[in-house]
């Protein structure tokens, strides 16, 4: 099954052709930290800070079973192509690194093939 992954911002509109969506809001926001402002979820230092925040690492400790347990349902039905979407405030930070995170952990098992795209990254 082909694995889509999109991260967003959610102040630019939902995505329409989503068939799961986390919202990562509740993430600590690097959008507020000047040093991390204009960097995305694509360098280290956002990475850092949002690896940071407390309730990172039991969110991905449920996400990825939890969508682990989700697509062989889906595939078992004969989808072909998922979409799952991230969606943080303006797209460019928490909802890219959640979504590289979830890449690689897709990227892992061999049953989908994934691809990513960041909708909203360059937006400012």
């Amino acid at each position: 099954m082909n694995v889509s992954v999109l991260s967003f911002g959610f102040k630019y509109g939902e995505p329409l052709d989503l068939d799961l969506l986390f919202d990562v809001r509740f993430l600590e926001n690097p959008n507020y930290d000047p040093a991390l402002q204009p960097l995305t979820g694509n360098d280290p230092e956002v990475g850092a800070f949002i690896e940071r925040d407390p309730v990172f690492a039991p969110f991905l400790n449920h996400l990825f079973p939890f969508v682990d347990f989700l697509l062989p349902l889906y595939a078992r039905r004969g989808r072909e192509h998922l979409t799952i979407g991230l969606g943080c405030t303006g797209g460019r930070h928490r909802s890219v690194y959640v979504a590289h995170r979830l890449v690689t952990h897709l990227r892992d098992d061999p049953r989908w093939s994934v691809t990513y795209a960041a909708r909203d990254v360059e937006l400012v």
